[in-house]
Formats: C-alpha cells, sequence, structure tokens
C-alpha cells in the first residue's frame, strides 16, 4: 500500500513537472492546492495523535504533536484548544484559558473548545461562564456528543440554583443519550429537590433498571440516598431498607449516610 502510495507520488511528480514546460501558471496552481491539501492533512494527523495521546494521559507526546501543528499554523484552534487541555491538566490556568480563548477567536464553530473551556471554567468555579460556554456548544446539533454537552449545562445550572433550568437541560440530555446514568441520577435528583417526587422516581426507577441490566455499573453513595430519600417519601419501605442497607454497609464513612441518619432521627 505504502508503495503504491509513494508510487503514485512519484508519478504525478513527472507528470507535473512535465506540465511545467507547457503551462507555468497553471502547474503552480496546482501545486498550492496540493501543498495546501498537505498542509491540512498533516494539521489533522498531529491533532488527532496528541488527542490520543491526551485520552492516554501522555501529555509530553501530545505536546510534542500539538507545537508541530501550530509550526504548521500558529492559530488552528483545535490544536489551540487541545494544548489548553495540557495546560489545565498541568495546574497552570493562565496558560490554558489563553489557550481556550485564543481556540475560540481562531474558530468561534469549534464546539469542542467551547466544551473544554466550559468544563475548565467549572473547574474554576466560574459558573456563569461556563454555562455561557456550555449553553453555547449544545446549540451545535452536529456535535457527536450532545447529551454530555446538555449534562454538563444542567450541572452549571444546578450549581446556580437555577432549578428549571437544569431539569430542562437533564431531560434534554436523557432524550438524546437516554441510558447515561449519570444524567438519569442528575435528573431524579433535582426533581427531589424541587417537591416532583412522581417523576424523580419515574427517572430514578429508570436508572435502577439500567443497573439490573449491567454488572459494571454500581450504586454511589449519592444514588443510594437519592433512593432512600424517594422511597421513604413514595411509603416504598422495602426499597428504602434495601437500599439503606446498602448505604449502611458500602459507604459506612460517607456524608450521603450522616445525613440519612439525619432524615431518620427527624422523621423525614
Amino acid at each position: 500500500m505504502v508503495n503504491q502510495f509513494v508510487s503514485a507520488r512519484f508519478m504525478m511528480s513527472l507528470m507535473l513537472a512535465t506540465v511545467l514546460l507547457f503551462s507555468g501558471c497553471v502547474t503552480t496552481t496546482d501545486s498550492r492546492f496540493a501543498r495546501e491539501a498537505d498542509r491540512q492533512k498533516a494539521l489533522t494527523d498531529y491533532v488527532q495523535l496528541a488527542s490520543a495521546y491526551i485520552g492516554q494521559g501522555n501529555f509530553e507526546r501530545a505536546r510534542h504533536h500539538l507545537d508541530r501543528a501550530l509550526e504548521i499554523d500558529s492559530n488552528n484552534s483545535p490544536a489551540l484548544a487541545a494544548k489548553g487541555l495540557i495546560f489545565a491538566n498541568e495546574g497552570e490556568p493562565e496558560l490554558a484559558e489563553s489557550n481556550f480563548r485564543r481556540a475560540i477567536s481562531a474558530d468561534s464553530k469549534n464546539t469542542r473548545a467551547n466544551v473544554y473551556y466550559g468544563a475548565f471554567l467549572y473547574g474554576q468555579s466560574r459558573m456563569e461562564q461556563a454555562r455561557d460556554q456550555f449553553a453555547k456548544a449544545s446549540g451545535d446539533t452536529g456535535y457527536p456528543d450532545r447529551g454530555s454537552v446538555f449534562f454538563n449545562l444542567g450541572m452549571t445550572q444546578e450549581q446556580l440554583d437555577d432549578f428549571p433550568a437544569a431539569i430542562s437541560s437533564y431531560r434534554r440530555a436523557t432524550e438524546l443519550a437516554r441510558s447515561d446514568p449519570k444524567t438519569l441520577l442528575a435528573l431524579s435528583r433535582v426533581l427531589l429537590e424541587t417537591g416532583d417526587v412522581t417523576a424523580s422516581d419515574y427517572y430514578y426507577s429508570r436508572l435502577l433498571t439500567i443497573m439490573q441490566r449491567s454488572a459494571r455499573l454500581q450504586h454511589s453513595s449519592e444514588s443510594l440516598l437519592v433512593g432512600v430519600r424517594i422511597a421513604r417519601l413514595l411509603d416504598k419501605r422495602d426499597q428504602e431498607a434495601s437500599l439503606a442497607l446498602m448505604l449502611r454497609n458500602n459507604f459506612p464513612e460517607s456524608a450521603e449516610l450522616r445525613q440519612y441518619k439525619v432524615l431518620m432521627s427527624n422523621g423525614q
């Protein structure tokens, strides 16, 4: 395959050299297009390799490929966004933010840059700014992981105590990613906080069904407490007892178990 590719490129070079003898202008234009195509491919390849290394936690190798990409185009938005991720993971918030902002400035339609920047801002507890980045990203109907964008948007809205907006975002996330356990739990939790126990129970029941179908999914202390609270309010005594027992046995030092004990002592 490689030999065929090299041979094809060699033959193309000979053909272009022949054309050059007869039509310099046309050949120059074709060559320029070829160089631009090669340049764009190199940029894409470098960023893809870097993203793979970031996923593996190999930031040194990722940085090497991103530097190569930025040597070709210092304003390449995907490369700048990925470099922002590296700086964020290395504890360099000023450099991270600078790269995220440059990435968005270079390409206002780079939704992934909005998502990265939003996550960074969330980690910095800058919730209103994080919400704005996720809100912008959520409008991109072609983004491949749009459900997670709405989940992140809901998290920022919940942190800002905007529960109606959070419920709306979480509902949208469950529509886009119907089997995502973290989204079902988040929606059930917020509905419970707003007093809509019936709706909260509906989404919690969906969560339990998904967990029963997958051995790798296990309860967290948070999911158990949400379930216990719902069961108490709906007088589901067997479910409450079962979930409370798991909370005691699996998370004996958790804040959620302490909260459950407070509920019991207050008769709530």
